[in-house]
């Protein structure tokens, strides 16, 4: 009798990325380095706006425009968004400058650059939610945009349901899957040395 599929993916799971991986116990030296912490950092402001979010999407803009408690939570939502792409950025090109694409790494920086430009498309989508004047003015000159280049059928930016939708549901999904991809690609290839390491340092654990 064959395997059943459950075994066989575990099998494979656990071939590919074992716990010592998912959950390292030390890492290389040369992660101490202050570029390597600017990943952790983007994830932790991502955790901030998600927890943020569910919480301005429950109550409404009614309360994040008018409470005190939910003007806080829309500017911890804000500025959460904001430290997340200047992190993320950084992450980016200091990734780019170190090759991180070495050592069969390519698909971990494409990831990261997919998760950007999803980031953005999530990003812009939230300017629109806003319901204020600034929403509206963007709204408007981004469906003169979209429609120039025949795309406003499909993807109406004054359509304030179907933007909270791709905002609040549909683009988390992708960004959060993208994200758990990339992360687990980084802990199945492990984090990319610096580019002058000298293979003895690069198999160094810190201590």
């Amino acid at each position: 009798m064959s395997e059943m599929w459950t075994a066989k993916l575990r099998k494979k799971w656990q071939k590919e990325l074992p716990i010592e991986k998912l959950l390292p116990d030390d890492q290389p030296a040369y992660v101490a380095s202050w570029i390597y912490v600017f990943g952790v950092l983007t994830l932790c402001a991502l955790a901030m706006i998600i927890f943020s979010g569910i919480i301005l999407a429950f109550q409404g803009p009614a309360w994040y425009h008018t409470s005190h408690a939910g003007k806080f939570t829309n500017s911890l939502h804000f500025w959460s968004v904001q430290l997340f792409f200047v992190f993320m950025v950084i992450h980016l090109w200091g990734k780019f400058w170190m090759a991180a694409w070495r050592g069969k790494r390519f698909a971990t920086w494409a990831t990261g650059a997919i998760a950007f430009v999803a980031s953005i498309a999530t990003a812009f989508t939230g300017y629109l939610v806003q319901t204020n004047f600034d929403s509206q003015w963007i709204s408007f000159e981004a469906k003169d945009g979209f429609n120039s280049v025949g795309v406003g059928a499909w993807f109406t930016v004054t359509n304030l349901g179907q933007m909270l939708l791709l905002h609040v549901a549909f683009l988390p999904l992708i960004l959060g899957a993208i994200t758990i991809v990339h992360v687990l690609m980084v802990r199945k290839r492990g984090v990319v040395p610096p580019i002058d390491a000298q293979p003895s340092e690069a198999s160094e654990v810190g201590r």
